[in-house]
Protein backbone atom coordinates (compact mmCIF):
# COMPACT_ATOMS: atom_id res chain seq x y z
CA UNK A 1 0.00 0.00 0.00
CA UNK A 2 1.30 3.46 -0.81
CA UNK A 3 0.36 6.66 0.95
CA UNK A 4 -1.31 9.47 -0.92
CA UNK A 5 -1.07 13.15 0.03
CA UNK A 6 -4.19 12.92 2.22
CA UNK A 7 -2.83 9.92 4.14
CA UNK A 8 0.38 11.86 4.77
CA UNK A 9 -1.58 14.91 5.88
CA UNK A 10 -3.53 12.75 8.36
CA UNK A 11 -0.39 11.14 9.80
CA UNK A 12 1.38 14.48 10.18
CA UNK A 13 -1.66 16.15 11.79
CA UNK A 14 -2.30 13.37 14.30
CA UNK A 15 1.27 13.46 15.59
CA UNK A 16 0.70 17.05 16.71
CA UNK A 17 -2.07 16.17 19.13
CA UNK A 18 -5.60 14.88 19.29
CA UNK A 19 -8.59 16.98 20.37
CA UNK A 20 -10.30 16.28 23.65
CA UNK A 21 -13.94 16.83 22.75
CA UNK A 22 -17.15 14.82 22.27
CA UNK A 23 -16.39 14.07 18.57
CA UNK A 24 -12.60 14.19 18.13
CA UNK A 25 -12.48 12.28 14.82
CA UNK A 26 -15.13 14.58 13.36
CA UNK A 27 -13.11 17.63 14.42
CA UNK A 28 -9.88 16.24 12.93
CA UNK A 29 -11.70 15.31 9.73
CA UNK A 30 -13.20 18.78 9.38
CA UNK A 31 -9.83 20.43 10.08
CA UNK A 32 -8.35 18.35 7.25
CA UNK A 33 -11.28 18.93 4.87
CA UNK A 34 -12.45 15.30 5.06
CA UNK A 35 -15.55 13.47 6.17
CA UNK A 36 -15.33 11.58 9.44
CA UNK A 37 -16.07 8.31 7.58
CA UNK A 38 -13.19 8.95 5.16
CA UNK A 39 -10.77 9.72 8.01
CA UNK A 40 -11.76 6.57 9.93
CA UNK A 41 -11.57 4.41 6.79
CA UNK A 42 -8.10 5.73 5.97
CA UNK A 43 -6.86 5.09 9.52
CA UNK A 44 -8.30 1.56 9.43
CA UNK A 45 -6.66 0.91 6.05
CA UNK A 46 -3.27 2.20 7.26
CA UNK A 47 -3.54 0.08 10.42
CA UNK A 48 -4.50 -3.03 8.42
CA UNK A 49 -1.50 -2.42 6.12
CA UNK A 50 0.70 -1.92 9.24
CA UNK A 51 1.71 1.56 8.12
CA UNK A 52 0.57 2.49 11.61
CA UNK A 53 0.65 -0.19 14.27
CA UNK A 54 -1.07 1.63 17.08
CA UNK A 55 -3.39 4.59 17.40
CA UNK A 56 -4.08 5.71 20.92
CA UNK A 57 -2.85 7.78 23.82
CA UNK A 58 0.37 7.39 25.74
CA UNK A 59 -0.12 7.78 29.46
CA UNK A 60 2.58 8.87 31.86
CA UNK A 61 2.32 6.01 34.35
CA UNK A 62 4.76 7.65 36.77
CA UNK A 63 2.73 10.87 36.92
CA UNK A 64 -0.25 8.72 37.95
CA UNK A 65 1.71 6.87 40.66
CA UNK A 66 2.76 3.92 38.51
CA UNK A 67 6.02 2.90 36.90
CA UNK A 68 7.72 2.06 33.59
CA UNK A 69 10.65 -0.29 33.14
CA UNK A 70 12.60 -1.39 30.07
CA UNK A 71 13.13 -5.16 30.11
CA UNK A 72 15.13 -7.60 28.00
CA UNK A 73 15.30 -11.35 27.55
CA UNK A 74 17.63 -13.76 25.77
CA UNK A 75 15.15 -16.00 23.96
CA UNK A 76 16.27 -19.06 21.96
CA UNK A 77 15.20 -18.62 18.32
CA UNK A 78 13.21 -21.86 18.36
CA UNK A 79 11.25 -20.60 21.39
CA UNK A 80 10.76 -16.99 20.31
CA UNK A 81 7.10 -17.20 19.22
CA UNK A 82 6.06 -19.07 22.37
CA UNK A 83 7.74 -16.51 24.62
CA UNK A 84 6.48 -13.60 22.51
CA UNK A 85 2.92 -14.84 22.93
CA UNK A 86 3.28 -15.09 26.71
CA UNK A 87 4.94 -11.67 27.06
CA UNK A 88 2.45 -9.91 24.80
CA UNK A 89 -0.48 -11.49 26.66
CA UNK A 90 0.40 -9.40 29.72
CA UNK A 91 -1.61 -6.14 29.90
CA UNK A 92 1.43 -4.45 31.48
CA UNK A 93 3.52 -4.85 28.28
CA UNK A 94 3.47 -1.55 26.43
CA UNK A 95 5.94 -2.31 23.62
CA UNK A 96 7.82 -5.39 22.47
CA UNK A 97 10.65 -5.44 19.93
CA UNK A 98 12.84 -8.19 18.52
CA UNK A 99 16.53 -7.30 18.21
CA UNK A 100 19.44 -9.13 16.59
CA UNK A 101 21.52 -9.43 19.74
CA UNK A 102 21.97 -12.01 22.49
CA UNK A 103 19.25 -10.07 24.33
CA UNK A 104 16.84 -10.39 21.45
CA UNK A 105 13.51 -9.45 23.07
CA UNK A 106 13.05 -5.97 24.52
CA UNK A 107 9.81 -4.71 26.01
CA UNK A 108 8.45 -2.02 28.33
CA UNK A 109 6.42 -2.81 31.42
CA UNK A 110 3.97 -0.17 32.62
CA UNK A 111 2.32 -0.83 35.97
CA UNK A 112 -0.08 0.96 38.28
CA UNK A 113 2.35 0.79 41.23
CA UNK A 114 6.17 0.72 41.17
CA UNK A 115 6.37 -2.54 43.18
CA UNK A 116 4.39 -4.36 40.47
CA UNK A 117 7.32 -4.19 38.01
CA UNK A 118 9.25 -6.83 39.95
CA UNK A 119 6.13 -8.97 40.39
CA UNK A 120 5.28 -8.93 36.66
CA UNK A 121 8.90 -9.63 35.68
CA UNK A 122 8.93 -12.57 38.12
CA UNK A 123 5.65 -13.91 36.73
CA UNK A 124 7.06 -13.73 33.20
CA UNK A 125 10.16 -15.62 34.31
CA UNK A 126 7.99 -18.37 35.80
CA UNK A 127 5.73 -18.52 32.72
CA UNK A 128 8.57 -18.60 30.18
CA UNK A 129 11.38 -20.27 32.12
CA UNK A 130 13.69 -17.42 31.04
CA UNK A 131 15.30 -14.58 32.97
CA UNK A 132 13.83 -11.10 32.60
CA UNK A 133 16.43 -8.35 32.95
CA UNK A 134 14.99 -5.05 34.21
CA UNK A 135 16.53 -1.70 33.35
CA UNK A 136 14.68 0.97 35.36
CA UNK A 137 14.79 4.55 34.18
CA UNK A 138 17.34 6.61 36.06
CA UNK A 139 16.74 9.89 34.27
CA UNK A 140 14.12 11.05 31.76
CA UNK A 141 14.78 12.92 28.54
CA UNK A 142 12.07 14.36 26.32
CA UNK A 143 13.12 14.43 22.69
CA UNK A 144 9.82 15.35 21.04
CA UNK A 145 9.97 12.46 18.59
CA UNK A 146 7.96 13.06 15.42
CA UNK A 147 8.14 11.36 12.01
CA UNK A 148 7.19 13.35 8.93
CA UNK A 149 5.00 11.24 6.65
Amino acid sequence: MSLDATDRQILNALQDGFPICPDPFLKVARDLGLSEDDLLARLARMKAARIITRFGPFYDAEAMGGAFCLCAMAVPAADFERVLTKVNARPEVAHNYERSHRLNMWFVLATERPEEIEAVAGALERETGLRVLCFPKLREFFIGFRVAA
